[in-house]
């Protein structure tokens, strides 16, 4: 059985590939993000049922990872909780929902509205699957500036809403390693917190991955 110890609730685009390194770093385990369905093709069917109000069994699924963070695992954290009740509930968030707005459309929004490459179907299935997951679990219009930032600030409200004080962390760039580690009753590592994936850094990989 899969014992997670971190639920990421918050949105691609609010620091989570640098929270997937350090949750590993903490948490001595992997983390699940967008960038493990690049290399787990055979997990699409389990997010598309998902998606579709037929999710798998979260006490077992995702298999073998201590934390989540980033889609499609922020779209089900609820059902992630639940199934994990002595995990923490780590809500990442930028300093506004216009600044997150900018960072989604210069890379995820660009990325799928890119064309497919014709000899990739593994990658179209995942973009219909992912275009399918904004539109049903964030909002319709995510395609929208006005409308993307209230499915941002909506989505938000409902994790603090949610989530008892105790149990929630909410978490921003510059917070680093500190609340973090005080959720999980571990030291702050020496080490500097990591800071990856960019705007520009994920525009030049040119690749759907989310942060």
């Amino acid at each position: 059985m899969s014992g997670l110890r971190v639920v990421g609730a918050g949105l691609g685009r609010t620091g989570t590939n640098s929270l997937k390194l350090a949750l590993e770093r903490l948490t001595g385990g992997r983390c699940y993000h967008m960038l493990e369905l690049f290399e787990n093709p055979g997990d699409l069917p389990h997010w598309r049922a998902a998606v579709r109000d037929d999710p798998p069994d979260w006490r077992t699924f995702p298999a073998g990872y201590t934390a989540t963070v980033d889609w499609p695992a922020c779209a089900f954290w609820a059902g992630l909780a639940a199934a994990h009740p002595d995990a923490v509930v780590l809500l990442s968030v930028r300093d506004s929902a216009e600044q997150w707005w900018r960072s989604f459309e210069a890379t995820i929004l660009a990325g799928l509205s890119r064309p497919v490459p014709p000899d990739d179907p593994e990658w179209a299935e995942r973009r219909k699957v992912t275009l399918e997951m904004l539109e049903r679990t964030f909002t319709p219009r995510w395609r929208e500036r006005d409308g993307a930032m209230a499915g941002y600030e909506a989505h938000n409200a409902a994790v603090r809403e949610a989530v008892p004080a105790g149990r929630l962390v909410e978490w921003r760039a510059g917070d680093d390693w500190e609340p973090i580690c005080a959720a999980l009753g571990v030291p702050i590592p020496e080490e500097p917190f990591p800071h990856v994936n960019t705007t520009e850094e994920f525009q030049a990989a040119d690749q759907p991955a989310a942060e």
